[in-house]
This record gives C-alpha cells, structure tokens and sequence, in this order.
C-alpha cells in the first residue's frame, strides 16, 4: 500500500456546491474508485485549498489511473469538479491536484 496525499484550490463561490456534491457522490464514481485499488479516500478543506488522502492496494498506479481516466461516468464527474478547482501555479506538468511528498508517517 502507497500513501498519496494531493492539494488543489477551491473557488470559494463554489463552496456550498463542492460540498453538496460531495455529500452525495456518485455511486459509478465510486465504484471507479474502488475498481481502481484506491480506499480510504478523503478531501479536507481549510482556508481555500482542498487536501485529498488516499491509499493505494494495488500494483500498477499508472494503469489504474488511465482506467480511472478512461471511465465515461467518471469523465462527467470530473467536469462538474474541475470548474468549482483553481489548481496551484506550482503544480507539476501534467497535474491538475499537486502531487505532496511524504516527509513523515507512524502508525
């Protein structure tokens, strides 16, 4: 299991739609998610910026996102999201959540 910890801006005028959203995600989009070896997925919010967490079971990271990339409903998903998102200036090439380095973990 890998660790992937990501960070996006939130338009604060689409806040209250962000969370009703979010309140009620969509079951396809949900069964992408878990299709994709992704679990124990959350989004926390301060201050504008949207922190998202998720564990990794599975072994080919790249392949599952394409699958996850692929999936129609998903897609949908993406383009109600990615207007409500502002991502960071200092994000890398290609990314729309910046990628975080791990510097500490304990269990």
């Amino acid at each position: 299991m890998k660790r992937y910890g990501s960070l996006i801006g939130l338009r604060l005028e689409t806040l209250d739609e962000y969370k009703k959203y979010h309140a009620a995600v969509w079951p396809e989009v949900l069964a992408t998610i878990q299709a994709c070896n992704i679990r124990n997925y959350s989004i926390f919010l301060k201050d504008g910026l949207l922190f998202g967490y998720f564990e990794y079971h599975g072994s080919d990271y790249k392949a599952d996102m394409r699958k996850m990339a692929a999936d129609k409903r998903t897609q949908e998903w993406w383009a109600v999201m990615m207007p409500m998102q502002q991502p960071l200036d200092t994000r890398k090439e290609g990314e729309w959540w910046a990628e975080m380095e791990e510097v500490f973990h304990t269990d």
